[in-house]
């Protein structure tokens, strides 16, 4: 049974009446009702097309939280073949909140790192929301570092409200771990592509984005802090997230006006859990082309690629 969010209640009530119509007409096809299944039909689809016509921030916050977006898992099953996932920090412990491995994406060698925040109460349990522990950027590194010794690309996928913010995470040194990770994307000679595939949120997201190219699909936010994050800071009041998601320019279409992003992957009209497969094949198109756009240069022109690209951040205009 789909998922709806709250602005999609019209949406809802429509595709339910659809529902219990198609399912008359199965029971007894004598039954008059395909004028009417099919005006139903239009109706819901227009309703569907105009509401994410003109979707606010803080919807788009909603969308790319949705629970039945594809997460790290159904890209990796999708697109990359042969996958040997590789575990632990070799300091600590493994943390399940990132994962990581080598397999082939289009026939070429990868390391795809990526948040993982579970399907269901088990999965987001096991995965902690998505929100890595200090073992987890660690782990990155070691992976990170790996595929620069032996020359693949880093693909990363990032889905995350941000690092985790207990108290024993600090203690194992959050902040260090994820300015190392950050700092040894800035140092890999290979190309590191980026795809902010639902939320994109802080140092958490920054640790494993600092790529050369970094896209976003249509409905993702990426952001300094989660909307109610920086309303708690703003006005003491976390129930203006919805004013701070507007304020904060966290969508897909501002962060590519302000060249925070290389580009946007459409994602089907209702999001990407409308159309699971469709926008992984089209996330797979645009990494590979991507990863292309590098062959035949050397390590420092990658290096020095990725280091302009953020140095031109805030620049323009």
């Amino acid at each position: 049974m789909r998922t709806y969010l709250d602005f999609e209640k019209p949406i809802a009530e429509l595709e339910s009446k659809v529902a219990e119509l198609k399912a008359l007409v199965a029971d007894d096809e004598s039954v008059p009702m395909t004028e009417e299944l099919a005006r139903l039909e239009s109706k819901a689809h227009k309703a569907l097309v105009e509401t994410y016509a003109e979707l606010t921030p803080w919807q788009k916050t909603q969308v790319a939280r949705h629970p039945e977006r594809p997460h790290f898992k159904h890209y990796i099953e999708g697109l990359v073949a042969d996958f040997t996932p590789l575990a632990g920090d070799r300091y600590f412990a493994e943390d399940e909140a990132i994962i990581g491995g080598i397999g082939r994406l289009s026939g070429l060698s990868v390391m795809v790192i990526g948040h993982e925040k579970g399907s269901d109460t088990e999965g987001r349990l096991k995965h902690n929301f998505g929100m890595a522990r200090p073992e987890g950027y660690r782990k990155a590194v070691r992976l990170m570092e790996m595929a620069d010794r032996f020359s693949m690309p880093v693909v990363s996928l990032v889905d995350t409200a941000g690092a985790y913010p207990g108290i024993g995470a600090e203690e194992r040194g959050q902040a260090e771990a994820i300015a190392r990770c950050t700092d040894c994307c800035l140092r890999l000679g290979v190309p590191i592509v980026s795809l902010i595939v639902g939320e994109g949120g802080s140092g958490g997201a920054v640790a494993i984005a600092t790529a050369n190219r970094i896209y976003m699909l249509e409905h993702s936010i990426y952001t300094v802090a989660s909307p109610e994050a920086a309303a708690s800071i703003l006005w003491r009041d976390s129930a203006r997230a919805q004013d701070a998601a507007t304020n904060m320019k966290i969508t897909a279409q501002d962060l590519l006006r302000f060249g925070i992003v290389d580009g946007i992957i459409p994602e089907p009209v209702g999001g990407a859990h409308r159309d699971t497969e469709g926008v992984i094949k089209a996330a797979g198109d645009v990494i590979v082309k991507a990863i292309t756009e590098f062959d035949g240069r050397s390590a420092d022109e990658i290096r020095k690629d990725r280091r302009e690209k953020f140095l031109a951040m805030g620049r323009a205009g």
